[in-house]
């Protein structure tokens, strides 16, 4: 009997632990932290670009693509919402 708790004990531990896992996991990626360094390495990347590509501002171009992230992400869990309210709160 103490053999059966005892796995019980370790199954609930183990899952604990990947609850902690999986609750960090959703955190970063919702977090502004995330969303602000891709938009940071998006804006580099295309600054990047558009140096080698000849663009005469890159530096500046490259202001629009990342802005348009940000925007994007912060406009996407309303979006979700709406969506799971469409699709999985519907009686139809």
């Amino acid at each position: 009997m103490n053999d059966q708790i005892e796995k019980i004990t370790q199954r609930i531990e183990a899952i604990e632990t990947r609850n902690k896992k999986v609750e960090a996991d959703k955190a970063w990626e919702t977090s502004w932290a995330r969303k602000i360094l891709i938009a940071i390495i998006t804006y580099l990347l295309i600054v990047i670009f558009m140096s080698i590509a000849g663009f005469k501002k890159p530096f500046l171009e490259a202001i629009v693509p990342a802005t348009a992230y940000l925007i994007s992400m912060s406009i996407i869990p309303q979006f979700k919402t709406w969506w799971i309210k469409k699709h999985f709160n519907n009686p139809s």
